[in-house]
């Protein structure tokens, strides 16, 4: 019965909703998670408690997931029931005024200047592929941009002279980011090594392809961004942590929190207003080290 309950909410979702594929994807990974959780204690979805819930985001954080998501994974297991209830399975729902304790909210890691050219270097641009590589790192830390983002930008998009781009966000919500010197640079080159295949070539309208001229996709992406993360001893780094280097760094340099909004495309202020958070705490860590008399 669970499995048909988060099947009908998610075809709900899809259909009511018009939620995006990756967004119905991350979904259906953290029902997945609670459904395996309810089996595990002889229950179903549909039964499940105040208590269970409890239990189930209390699991979630010893298996390793950071704050953030499992905060994801609560918003997920809320709708549902709110759902559920809506549609008359249940007479309950079981994570009213569940509010995660402070200690769940912890502040989103990002890299410093120095770790941020540490993870530049390390792509070959002699190569085809390492010039591809150079370009997305460039642009991900210039731009802001989501990874499906990137992956998704066509070369009509960029509009080199002027020094900006187009991108399609969330909500199909279309928005100009303006491009540095530097991603340009990389861009470029990149750009000089696809124009050098061989005539004939099938090429994609995409801007970044594989070497058989396919889009480069989103775990492709990730994949190549953790592996030179690690090349530079950087541990695991994320083209979302990336995104959050972008914004810290920017309102650490003078940036108001309403342009990092727009850069960002997000749709609610308060969704950019945990960077000041970390603005603050990395000046109070700064104090902290500095100061004689801290």
């Amino acid at each position: 019965m669970a499995r048909d309950i988060v099947t009908e909410f998610l075809a709900y979702l899809r259909v009511e909703r018009g939620l995006s594929a990756n967004t119905l994807d991350a979904y259906r990974r953290d029902l997945t998670k609670l459904t395996h959780f309810a089996a595990a204690r002889q229950k179903e979805v549909l039964t499940l408690e105040r208590s269970d819930i409890t239990a189930f985001i209390e699991s979630l954080f010893r298996s390793g997931l950071d704050a953030r998501s499992v905060e994801r994974a609560l918003v997920v297991v809320r709708n549902l029931y709110r759902f559920l209830v809506l549609d008359g399975h249940r007479r309950t729902d079981p994570t009213v005024s569940l509010v995660p304790p402070r200690s769940w909210q912890t502040l989103p890691k990002f890299l410093t200047p120095e770790e941020v050219e540490r993870l530049l270097q390390q792509a070959d641009i002699t190569t085809e592929a390492g010039a591809r590589d150079r370009a997305m790192l460039e642009l991900l830390y210039a731009t802001g941009l989501r990874v499906s983002e990137l992956c998704r930008l066509k070369l009509g998009d960029v509009n080199r002279e002027a020094g900006y781009l187009v991108c399609l966000g969330k909500g199909s919500k279309e928005r100009q980011v303006p491009i540095g010197r530097s991603a340009l640079a990389a861009l470029t080159r990149y750009l000089h090594f696809r124009a050098a295949r061989p005539s004939g070539m099938e090429e994609s309208q995409y801007l970044f392809i594989t070497a058989r001229g396919k889009p480069m996709t989103r775990q492709l992406c990730w994949k190549m961004v953790s592996e030179y993360g690690q090349r530079a001893g950087l541990g695991a780094v994320t083209p979302h942590m990336i995104r959050h280097t972008f914004a810290t760094h920017l309102l650490e340099r003078g940036a108001d929190l309403r342009s990092v909004q727009m850069l960002l495309g997000h749709a609610d202020l308060t969704t950019t207003q945990i960077y000041t958070h970390v603005t603050a705490e990395h000046l109070r860590e700064t104090y902290r080290k500095c100061h004689p008399r801290h």
